[in-house]
C-alpha cells in the first residue's frame, strides 16, 4: 500500500500491466455489470448541463432512456449512476463501425461539443475508488475477466496501471498527487 497525501493506493497499481484494448473487448465495461457508470455528486449537474450537446451521440434507445430514466439514477443503496438500457450498456454509450461500444460523452468532448470528457470513473477505469463514511479515499485496481487483454497488451508493452492512468488520475487528484505517486513508486521499487 502507498500513501499519497491522505489517499491509499493499492500495490496493484504499480504491480499491474495494463493498456486497453478495445479491438479485443469491444467495449464491455459499458455493457456488464450490474448498473451504469458511477457518478460523483460533483458530476450531476453537468450531467445534466450536457444533454442537449451529447443527443446526437446516442442512440435512439440511449435517447430514449434518458429522456426516460433521467440524466442520472440513484440506486438502491443510494449511489448515483448513468441510467442503462434495458439494465445492459450505458444509456451513453453507441456502437462504431467496427462494433466496438463507444461514449457518446467522450465522443462529443473529443468533437469540441463539450468541455466534460466523460464520468470519472469510466476515465480511471479499471481504477475504482472507494469512500468511507469519514471521506478516507482508497484507489485499487479491480480486477475483471473482460479486461484479460488489456492486461496481456499491458504486459507485452511494459506499461503499468498508473501510467496507462496518468491523464484521469491527474484530473481526479492533480499533477502534485500524480508527481507524488510516481515519486513513491519509483522509491519502492529500489
Amino acid at each position: 500500500m502507498i500513501k499519497v497525501g491522505e489517499i491509499l493506493v493499492s500495490d496493484d497499481i504499480k504491480e499491474v500491466e495494463f493498456v486497453c484494448h478495445l479491438e479485443k473487448c469491444k467495449g464491455a465495461c459499458c455493457v456488464e455489470g450490474d448498473l451504469g457508470a458511477p457518478l460523483e455528486e460533483d458530476e450531476l449537474q453537468v450531467m445534466k448541463d450536457i444533454q442537449e450537446a451529447v443527443k446526437p451521440y446516442l442512440t435512439p434507445e440511449g435517447r430514449e432512456e434518458v429522456e426516460r430514466q433521467g440524466a442520472y439514477i440513484l440506486d438502491e443503496d443510494g449511489d448515483y449512476s448513468t441510467p442503462t438500457i434495458k439494465g445492459r450498456e450505458c444509456a451513453y454509450s453507441h456502437y462504431n463501425e467496427q462494433g466496438v461500444l463507444k461514449c457518446g460523452i467522450e465522443q462529443a468532448y473529443l468533437d469540441g461539443k463539450i468541455s466534460y470528457r466523460k464520468p470519472i470513473s469510466c476515465h480511471l477505469y479499471p481504477i475504482r475508488i472507494t469512500k468511507n463514511k469519514k471521506g478516507f479515499e482508497a484507489v485499487n485496481y479491480h480486477k475483471w475477466s473482460i479486461c484479460s487483454a488489456a492486461c496481456s497488451l499491458g504486459k507485452s508493452l511494459q506499461v503499468p496501471l498508473y501510467k496507462f492512468l496518468k491523464d484521469p488520475l491527474v484530473r481526479k487528484y492533480g499533477q502534485a498527487w500524480y508527481d507524488e505517486l510516481v515519486e513513491k513508486v519509483d522509491a519502492k521499487e529500489n
